[in-house]
């Protein structure tokens, strides 16, 4: 294990370490244990060379360049991740809004080198086959009739690749085959429809998932290439199944709102996040690079704590934007305008059901 890895809080088992630094010239396919007989896939067919699709840039929006020291990492928050991906289980996390929850999974995925985070974000009208894929079946038919290149004008939908009108979403993408896992962010479970964790139960355990319009045309088309939640890029599937060979690892997120079914619980880990420390605020405005000399600094971080103590905490990242405003030049020492500013920036997070 590099030196960058070490850490005299962490027990050596543990692959993720909780900083967010890059794994530097061990990979994790070298620190990847095999998974336990009962949670191990077979999918197929897995890709010639494996590409680790690039971050887009929003890891380091959410998590800023620089990385935690490992003083600042919750040890059961370490404990539960390395768990996780020990037994390819999901991560159940719960926690108040703003409490870091959503950037557990870019943490992860930048500290393991596991590429463009792929984040699901859940609302009241979500269903499963939205997170699998979607079918274009009208294009399809309109270009049926149109004739493009490849079919005659007037020609049946059968002489089109259906491939090129079918794209997986987050969820079946990362249930794609690969010899290392994707990053899955399900994000505000508690929003969905209450038959969504139902739906996900038979995904989670099985590890995989049929894409009906292709198991009907299977026996004219057994191998189909269609485009993924990747941005162009695009994966082969058999016989109309999706079957992973790593299981993802899978953050689901939480904001405490609703009670989740016994058979759904059983099949995640479950993990609550912590309000954060004075500390730990401080190495986040840190990591976003906010003038960490600025003499306002240490007096704003406190005056969060002590309004998170009084009132129940804001979102962390409302610390961020009033650090950057006072350090952008609003903020006054003897001005009237500066705390009304704070108040409306934190206060009314607080009021109820905000």
């Amino acid at each position: 294990m590099t030196s960058t890895q070490n850490s005299e809080t962490t027990p050596a088992w543990c692959i993720y370490r909780g900083t967010g630094h890059p794994l530097d010239d061990i990979g994790l396919a070298d620190l990847l244990p095999s998974a336990p007989p009962w949670r191990t896939f077979d999918g197929g067919p897995l890709p010639e060379v494996e590409v680790v699709p690039e971050d887009d840039g929003e890891t380091d929006r959410r998590l800023g360049r620089k990385h935690r020291s490992a003083l600042h990492v919750d040890p059961h928050e370490i404990e539960m991740v390395n768990a996780a991906i020990y037994l390819r289980r999901p991560l159940l996390v719960t926690g108040r809004p703003g409490s870091g929850k959503s950037s557990l999974a870019y943490r992860i995925s930048r500290e393991l080198r596991l590429g463009r985070v792929l984040r699901w974000p859940i609302t009241s009208n979500t269903d499963l086959r939205s997170g699998l894929y979607d079918y274009d079946a009208i294009g399809r038919a309109q270009a049926a009739a149109t004739g493009p290149a490849g079919a005659a004008p007037g020609g049946t939908e059968e002489e089109l690749p259906i491939g090129d009108f079918l794209r997986l979403g987050m969820l079946g993408t990362a249930f794609l085959p690969r010899r290392l896992p994707r990053v899955l962010l399900i994000d505000e479970l508690d929003k969905s429809d209450s038959d969504l964790p139902h739906d996900l139960l038979s995904l989670f355990e099985d590890g995989e998932f049929a894409i009906p319009e292709l198991t009907r045309a299977a026996r004219r088309a057994p191998e189909v290439e269609v485009f993924t939640a990747d941005q162009d890029q695009r994966a082969r599937i058999d016989g109309g199944r999706v079957r992973c060979a790593a299981f993802p690892i899978i953050v689901i997120t939480s904001n405490g709102e609703r009670e989740f079914p016994p058979a759904f619980l059983r099949r995640c880990l479950q993990y609550r996040t912590k309000t954060p420390s004075a500390d730990q605020l401080a190495a986040m405005v840190t990591a976003h690079a906010l003038d960490p000399d600025n003499e306002h600094r240490s007096r704003l971080i406190e005056e969060f704590v002590e309004r998170s103590r009084a009132k129940g905490a804001p979102p962390a990242d409302k610390l961020l934007d009033a650090l950057y405003l006072a350090t952008s030049g609003a903020y006054q020492e003897d001005g009237e305008s500066w705390p009304r500013l704070v108040d409306a920036l934190w206060q009314h997070l607080n009021s109820p059901g905000a």
